[in-house]
């Protein structure tokens, strides 16, 4: 048995491997026992018939379907991940800030979007600028909405026309995951720094370092090691909800394979959910992996060898700590 399994419990003694082996056998024979059943059905209904299973080999299907879906639900996710490090990282640390009048409107934003339903927010995005940038343009601020959307918001697909500000269904989707996941980790870059013992930051202060060298230099780097799981578990999250946008059309992964593929394809909702299901499950394996080498290279990083008296150690200057030995 590994070493990281007995610190949650004792090695079990022969009575328990013999109990837990039979309860392990009789769990196994109870799952094959419903997977076959559960197979038998599905041939029964005609589920395996090659016809159903065919449209996803063929390269035309992946060409113009699956790989389009694919390829825009990781440009949502990829976009909607950076930006929400980035808000994460911003307001987590305001909302540690000295100066009430940042932490406190921090902390309003942070839980305003950490408590409104994703998809509402998507709907929001979508809808609601084309209905109030006309009002806006004939204000004093349309000077500033017509600057803010040809200069930053267009990077994203946003047009403003006569006043009427359009957003895409990527911008939308992509601003829903940002705000949502971003106040998330938000409370993950909090929670994180606040995890060092505070020992580490009373001991940077003691040598100098004002809070800005101290949280970029002493804390940060410790509580990113902390904050992994959780940040990684959070971008898992926001790569599967990419799929809610097909409530305003935006073409993911989803969209294309469990509804575009069956409705050109014998109806074969089932095959073309267990594909999906298959390749969304192979993305996030992956992307885990990549985070435990990530956590495990940077703890590695992180340890160091003390060298002690004796051990290869400088030896003591003349004169000090050597009174015993001459008396």
């Amino acid at each position: 048995m590994s070493k990281e399994a007995t610190v949650l419990f004792d090695i079990p003694g022969p009575r328990a491997r013999a109990r837990n082996a039979v309860l392990t056998a009789v769990v196994s024979i109870v799952f094959a026992a419903v997977l076959a059943a559960l197979i038998w059905r599905l041939s029964d209904k005609g589920q395996f018939e090659e016809k159903l299973w065919t449209p996803f080999l063929k390269w035309t299907v992946w060409r113009h379907l699956l790989l389009p879906g694919l390829m825009n639900t990781l440009k949502a996710a990829v976009v909607a991940t950076v930006l929400a490090l980035l808000f994460g990282i911003v307001f987590g640390l305001a909302r540690l800030s000295d100066h009430w009048w940042v932490r406190v409107p921090a902390g309003v934003v942070v839980e305003f979007f950490r408590g409104i339903p994703l998809l509402i927010l998507i709907f929001l995005a979508f809808f609601v600028p084309n209905k109030i940038s006309p009002a806006i343009a004939e204000s004093q601020f349309g000077t500033l909405q017509r600057f803010s959307v040809d200069y930053f918001f267009s990077i994203f697909g946003v047009e403003i026309n006569a006043g009427t500000v359009t957003v895409p269904a990527f911008a939308a989707v992509v601003f829903g995951l940002t705000m949502y996941n971003g106040s998330v980790l938000a409370e993950v870059v909090r929670a994180g720094v606040l995890s060092i013992p505070k020992g580490q930051s009373e001991a940077a202060y003691s040598i100098g370092l004002r809070k800005n060298g101290v949280m970029r230099l002493v804390l940060l780097p410790q509580a990113i090691t902390v904050m992994m799981p959780a940040i990684v578990s959070q971008i898992v999250v926001l790569l599967k909800d990419t799929a809610l946008g097909f409530i305003i059309a935006y073409g993911e992964f989803l969209q294309a394979g469990f509804k575009q593929v069956p409705a050109n394809y014998s109806n074969n909702v089932l095959q073309a959910g267990i594909v999906v299901a298959v390749i969304y499950i192979a993305i996030n394996m992956s992307l885990s992996r990549v985070a435990t080498w990530l956590e495990g290279r940077s703890r590695r990083s992180r340890k160091t060898e003390a060298k002690t008296m004796g051990s290869g150690g400088p030896a003591p200057v003349a004169g000090v700590g050597v009174t015993q030995q001459t008396v």
